[in-house]
């Protein structure tokens, strides 16, 4: 996959090259077949350039774009547009229409949008990457292509069966309940050490540990300690219903009686365990939203103090630590989240017996490692997966475990992505789009009303000092692997699969204790690498980070007009920038340091606008499943949304105004100009069709709303797509009462 889109269809990798006598031929063949593609695309481009109106051929074609990437980009928007819905009326419908009507759900998707398609797209290049048998210098490459092999090979998998995992258990666990039946020994059920044992395996079932920036010190880390994802991430199936309760169920049944050969406890067995999760479940439903978001900032002397639960957290923080070779000492500085709702969790807990504890701990483990099992293991896990989001197929073996090597050993991954796929110059062209939005956004801070000249004059210096990495780290430029290799060091697999995962999973608990005591690298990628579809912004780095795998088309192209790239690209920029100016950002300076940086006059005026977003929300309907928004939930995402598409729109403006006459049109498109094309581009990158159970599962799970409304939130909010589409207030997807916080 490449910046550049067409070089991705065009790459023969270098292990399929025929020897040179044959290159003659080849070069022949290479020729005829263009002069034919040629010849093809004249015709098919006579055909795509009509009038909209009479259509008949226009005579003029000087103010065209018809190179390969403009051609492709218009056959994209136009099976995507349907033009029978009047885009004031919804512009999501209209941008996405026709996209939406043909789009096929496979068996082993939830869903079918531009995002997906690139993600899929990624997984496909990174198996044939780990796959090829082109060589490198590398151990750390050599490794990933190693872990690769062991996750494709289905059928070692399959004759290694269970022992590796089950021994694990057994040996390092003190064995599972529900296995085990009458026969388990209760005497031996340590709390403590169980929950050593499985943070060692960055299981963190109840309270999680990790090494992360200091929030009063950005040029410092410290430890923090906080509720596990127990809410709504474990308990999704309560959230949705009695459906999704009896998946669970039947899950957990199938599950264990594969193990077993003794069930005679499982239904007992399961009866307490879904009654201690209903009572986690019933108590994290009733805290109210301010105990989540408490902080306490003591020391690892203090903490057992601090925090009042059942077991030596100072001791449990000094011995895990330890494991990674890290010696930790009283005065280290310790940030807990949430303490009250630690106490609530360890109360609980101290209620159920140590059967119960022994079988959930091993039982929310053993979910998350299902996957790495053989094959009857994965379909029980499916079937229970199939009621959250509507797949019924596994994904295809070769991507998936290339998305498994890229999470697990993502810079080397990226390493291989960059060199075959990623185009230098695509850096220079977008760190200029994030510095022409950047400065929009600083202009828009200045006329707005809503901020005092104290707050402004501070917001200004946080945006100049935001940072913007795009691509990747620079070191993978380089053709020294050795600070690549340094960082995989101890990553050695072999062909068995299972205990690869053991150990990759071992090592990245390992990793992430020891940065304890590493120096802040502000040129290193933290949250996020270069080949995950995504972008970040980092408020304790005061950063914003945009992958080399999310520069693609229909985001961004080195070739594309650049209001595609603006209404793509450079609304995810606008919307990362925006982040650090929120309910979230207004708590961080410009250096990262929790700081409440704004006059309680300026916070007052924005809860103000903020509740209009709110409000504009919550009234959206999903009529696909007939459920609402929770605006309040997906606020920050929203304001950023709306943020995002104006400085997209007003930076893209500023561009055109010094480079008149450089963006041609599309054919096919021709009655749309430049700044409706801006909008079209930014309404493509939302086209999606979900299935019902995912769409659900989203509403519970995700902090952003639903694509669609995405798409039609911030249009309906900016006068300046009224003014391009002729659109008049109270229609569809105008508002009257426009919410408006940038």
């Amino acid at each position: 996959m490449q910046t550049h889109s067409e070089a991705n269809t065009l790459y023969i990798p270098l292990h399929r090259r025929q020897s040179y006598r044959f290159l003659g031929i080849i070069i022949i063949l290479l020729l005829i077949s263009l002069i034919a593609i040629i010849a093809l695309s004249s015709i098919e481009i006579n055909k795509i350039i009509k009038d909209q109106h009479t259509g008949t051929a226009i005579e003029n074609t000087s103010d065209l774009c018809l190179t390969p990437y403009c051609i492709k980009a218009a056959n994209y928007l136009l099976e995507s547009i349907d033009e029978t819905i009047n885009p004031c009326e919804n512009f999501y419908e209209f941008a996405c229409g026709k996209y939406i009507k043909n789009a096929i759900i496979s068996s082993e998707s939830s869903e079918q949008s531009i995002m997906s398609q690139i993600s899929k797209k990624l997984r496909y290049t990174v198996a044939d990457l780990l796959s090829s048998n082109r060589t490198k210098k590398s151990k750390a490459i050599t490794n990933a292509r190693r872990l690769y092999s062991s996750c494709i090979d289905e059928g070692t998998i399959e004759t290694e069966g269970v022992d590796v995992i089950m021994s694990m258990i057994n040996k390092e666990l003190g064995g599972w309940p529900v296995l085990q039946g009458s026969a388990w020994n209760e005497s031996t059920f340590d709390f403590d050490r169980l929950m050593l044992k499985l943070s060692q395996y960055n299981s963190y079932i109840f309270y999680t540990v990790s090494t992360d920036v200091d929030e009063k010190n950005s040029s410092i880390r410290s430890i923090h300690i906080r509720p596990s994802k127990l809410a709504k991430d474990n308990f999704i199936h309560y959230f949705k219903g009695i459906k999704a309760i009896e998946a669970y169920q039947q899950f957990f049944v199938n599950f264990t009686q594969s193990l077993t050969n003794d069930s005679s406890t499982i239904s007992s067995d399961l009866t307490a365990l879904l009654e201690f999760e209903r009572e986690l479940y019933k108590y994290f439903t009733m805290q109210n939203q301010l105990d989540s978001r408490e902080t306490v900032r003591t020391t690892l002397g203090n903490l057992s103090h601090t925090i009042n639960v059942s077991f030596d957290s100072s001791n449990y923080i000094r011995r895990l630590y330890l494991l990674a070779n890290v010696s930790v000492i009283d005065a280290d500085i310790v940030i807990v989240r949430a303490p009250k709702l630690l106490h609530g969790i360890s109360s609980i807990i101290d209620r159920q017996t140590v059967r119960t504890i022994q079988n959930y701990m091993i039982w929310r483990f053993m979910m998350d490692r299902a996957w790495y099992m053989p094959k009857r293991f994965r379909n029980i896990v499916q079937q229970f997966t199939q009621v959250f989001h509507g797949t019924s197929t596994e994904e295809s073996r070769a991507t998936t475990c290339a998305n498994y090597v890229n999470i697990v050993m993502s810079l080397t991954v990226s390493k291989l992505y960059i060199e075959e796929y990623f185009h230098k110059d695509t850096r220079k062209e977008t760190i200029e789009m994030v510095n022409n939005i950047r400065n929009i956004f600083i202009t828009m801070v200045n006329q707005s009303t809503w901020m005092d000249s104290k707050s402004k004059i501070i917001a200004i210096k946080k945006a100049r000092a935001i940072k913007a990495k795009l691509g990747y780290p620079g070191y993978l430029e380089s053709d020294n692997m050795t600070k690549l290799d340094k960082d995989y060091a101890e990553y050695n697999f072999n062909l068995c699969y299972m205990p690869n995962v053991l150990s990759a999973i071992q090592l990245h608990s390992k990793a992430s204790l020891q940065m304890l005591r590493y120096p802040i690298d502000s040129k290193q990628w933290t949250g996020i690498s270069p080949t995950k579809i995504n972008a970040i912004h980092r408020l304790l780095a005061n950063e914003i980070l945009f992958p080399a795998v999310i520069l693609q088309t229909p985001l961004f192209d080195r070739d594309a007009p650049k209001y595609l790239n603006y209404g793509g690209i450079g609304f995810i920029m606008g919307h990362e920038i925006a982040h650090g100016f929120g309910d979230e950002g207004k708590e961080y300076d410009l250096n990262g340091n929790e700081v409440l940086w704004w006059t309680n006059a300026t916070v007052n005026t924005f809860d103000i606008r903020k509740k209009c977003i709110n409000e504009q929300y919550d009234n959206y309907t999903l009529t696909q499943i007939n459920h609402s928004i929770n605006g309040r939930k997906t606020q920050n995402e929203n304001i950023a949304d709306d943020a995002g598409l104006k400085q997209a729109f007003f930076a893209y403006q500023q561009w055109a105004k010094t480079h008149k006459n450089v963006d041609k049109k599309l054919p096919g498109l021709t009655k749309y100009s430049a700044e409706q094309m801006f909008f079209l581009n930014f309404g493509h990158i939302w086209c999606t069709k979900i299935t019902d159970e995912s769409l659900h599962s989203n509403l519970v799970l995700a902090q952003h709303s639903p694509a669609q409304f995405r798409a039609r939130g911030p249009t309906s909010n900016f006068v300046e797509f009224d003014r391009v589409f002729g659109c008049k207030a109270s229609q569809g997807n105008s508002r009257v009462n426009k919410c408006n916080v940038w």
